[in-house]
């Protein structure tokens, strides 16, 4: 009699094979038949997927045609996510698929791939597309601030194309933008669209001070930072930190102000009522005498001084602190001819008598 026994293989192999036992006496007579070996399943430690769903293929090799089975949802785009490995062959067995070998593994990781983009690169582009339009300058000096706070975007992974601008608006009375971007994805013929919308002003380089200050004080290194502030704000001349340094407030200004050249004088190195040091200069004589200073000035500033052992007033240059100067100039000694010259003159009009 002959027997036939059928080799039943799980679904996660893809199908079954079969193979008949004959009687010995049909043995004899019949050659045997190979069978293919069939391999088995083995589950996975890590795992990257790039869709929305974790399918049976992504988990275990060897899946056959139960690969396509969607059997979890996704980690977030950019993330990565942990499975047990009972959950996971409890979870394969419900969709009969047996005999997996497990390889000991615990934990499953799952991470789902994305396309990151960062928002420094997003502002780029903005201000790449507003320079130079609408009265903005150069796209280094816009800064550009979102309604919303913008971290980096995850994409899919399947978006691989550049930011390509399809709509641009601004409006230079507010500073309003609304930008829309596509990027190409490479499983659709549909492009991603992303809308980006805030404020983007031009901005310049200024010093700022770190606290409130008199009139007249001398600024310190320790009393100005760099900051951007809007142009509009600062107006046509910003004062950089290296120009204010040592330079004095014409008034008083606050913490957090924009500094403006308008805003500063050279330092007074002579105050009025000072006593300051009067010098007399001529060649081959150098004198110096104290003296009261009736203006207030700085370097290269005419002032005027009184002499406190004359009492009288005289003009000198403020040449360092505390210390005016007096240059004499010394008398020019006529030579011989420039001494007959006015005679000869007289003598021609003499003789034009």
């Amino acid at each position: 009699m002959t027997i036939r026994i059928l080799l039943v293989a799980t679904v996660l192999l893809g199908g079954c094979s079969a193979a008949f036992a004959q009687s010995d006496t049909e043995a004899v007579a019949a050659p045997a038949v190979a069978t293919e070996a069939i391999a088995t399943p083995v589950l996975r430690a890590n795992v990257t997927v790039t869709s929305d769903v974790v399918r049976v293929g992504d988990i275990i090799d060897n899946a056959g045609t139960a690969a396509q089975i969607a059997i979890y949802r996704a980690p977030d785009l950019g993330t990565t996510g942990t499975l047990q490995a009972s959950q996971v062959l409890a979870t394969l067995r419900a969709h009969q698929i047996i005999g997996i070998d497990t390889k000991d593994i615990r934990e499953i990781s799952v991470t789902r791939l994305s396309r990151s983009l960062a928002s420094k690169d997003v502002e780029q582009r903005i201000a790449a597309l507003l320079e130079r339009r609408n009265g903005l300058g150069d796209a280094a000096n816009i800064t550009v601030t979102f309604d919303r706070e913008l971290r980096t975007l995850q994409l899919d992974a399947s978006n691989t194309g550049d930011l390509q601008p399809v709509s641009t608006r601004y409006d230079p009375r507010n500073g309003r933008f609304d930008v829309m971007f596509e990027v190409a994805n490479a499983n659709s013929s549909v492009p991603t669209r992303l809308r980006f919308t805030g404020t983007a002003v031009e901005t310049v380089e200024v010093g700022v001070l770190t606290r409130s200050v008199d009139r007249n004080e001398v600024l310190k290194s320790s009393d100005i930072v760099i900051e951007r502030r809007p142009k509009g704000e600062v107006g046509p001349q910003p004062a950089s930190r290296e120009r204010a340094l040592g330079m004095q407030t014409r008034k008083a200004m606050n913490a957090g102000q924009a500094l403006r050249m308008i805003d500063l004088a050279k330092p007074d190195l002579v105050q009025r009522d000072q006593t300051v040091t009067l010098i007399y200069q001529t060649d081959g004589l150098y004198l110096t005498m104290r003296a009261k200073a009736v203006d207030s000035g700085s370097e290269g500033d005419t002032v005027s001084v009184v002499n406190t052992q004359s009492k009288r007033t005289v003009q000198g240059v403020v040449t360092a602190p505390g210390q005016v100067s007096v240059t004499i100039a010394t008398p020019r000694i006529l030579t011989t001819a420039a001494v007959a010259a006015p005679d000869n003159k007289s003598t021609d009009a003499t003789k034009a008598e």
